[in-house]
């Protein structure tokens, strides 16, 4: 049996869409995986340095590691009129060039708000200590993500919606990529098409026992949040179009490849689908 390393963020998406798996709801006599939960900069920054086997990423992250990984189909998190959101105290008037905290350089939100903000100084740290950076005037605004954005402190209030910079940078009609999956294209081609499989079947399965797991999860202190809370993250960022990339998310990730070509980011602009896992080969190595 072939054991490969799953790293994830501790948000509750991904733990939810992972553990059907660590609860053993899905498994595989093949495979199993051994997870570890760290902060996005540093599932990003790891990446970069093919540290894990599977990994949770940011997608502006890819077009860097995309001869390393894979992009996986699966345990996608995309907003639908909703994302990170800018914050600041309340009544506080923002230079231009203010100062900001964000949640790692590779983040999908760190390369928009650079496009809509140039000027801005830029601080990053864990996305779980951006909240009190900015009540405690070490910055003067931050960008929430995760969890964040559904409570924060009274004293704050948002100075920008991350969608809205990225409904006009699009041209509008499409989600918005936050964060994906990839794979290390070293492990062998069927074990990767498996692995992928059985990430997909855990986040069907997921959605499908909803409550369930929602509370198990919670029982178990494994969520930074309440139950209502947890339901209307997870209506948000882990859903029935977590599963299996679509159509229509492929258009808003290439659509972000190329906006983050058109200013400087990339080297040039990819096609998503070029960097999946070829599944076709499991039915033309067997036919």
């Amino acid at each position: 049996m072939s054991c490969y390393s799953v790293a994830h963020s501790p948000d509750a998406d991904d733990i939810f869409m992972f553990y059907a798996i660590k609860f053993g709801w899905v498994s595989s006599k093949n495979i199993r995986f051994e997870n570890i939960a760290l902060d996005i900069e540093t599932l990003n920054r790891e990446a970069l340095n093919s540290f894990y086997d599977i990994t949770a990423i940011s997608f502006a992250l890819y077009p860097f590691i995309k001869e390393e990984y894979a992009l996986l189909r699966t345990a996608v998190s995309f907003g639908n009129g909703y994302g990170p959101k800018l914050i600041k105290k309340k009544g506080k008037k923002l230079k231009k060039n203010f100062r900001v905290a964000l949640s790692g350089k590779y983040t999908t939100n760190a390369m928009l708000f650079r496009i809509a903000y140039p000027e801005a100084r830029i601080t990053y740290m864990n996305f779980l200590d951006i909240e009190k950076a900015v009540l405690e005037e070490k910055v003067d605004a931050g960008v929430l993500i995760h969890e964040s954005i559904l409570d924060f402190d009274e004293n704050l209030e948002v100075e920008c919606e991350l969608w809205d910079i990225w409904e006009e940078l699009s041209g509008g009609s499409l989600p918005l990529p936050l964060g994906g999956m990839a794979l290390r294209r070293s492990i062998p081609i069927l074990k990767a098409i498996e692995a992928e499989e059985m990430l997909i079947k855990a986040v069907e399965v997921a959605t499908k026992n909803k409550e369930m797991l929602s509370k198990m999860l919670i029982e178990r202190d494994l969520v930074r949040i309440d139950d209502k809370k947890l339901d209307i993250y997870l209506g948000m960022y882990a859903n029935e179009e977590s599963a299996v990339m679509n159509e229509k998310q492929y258009m808003a990730l290439n659509r972000l490849f190329q906006i983050g070509f058109e200013h400087g980011f990339y080297k040039c602009p990819i096609d998503a689908k070029e960097y999946l896992i070829p599944k076709e080969y499991k039915e033309f190595r067997f036919s």
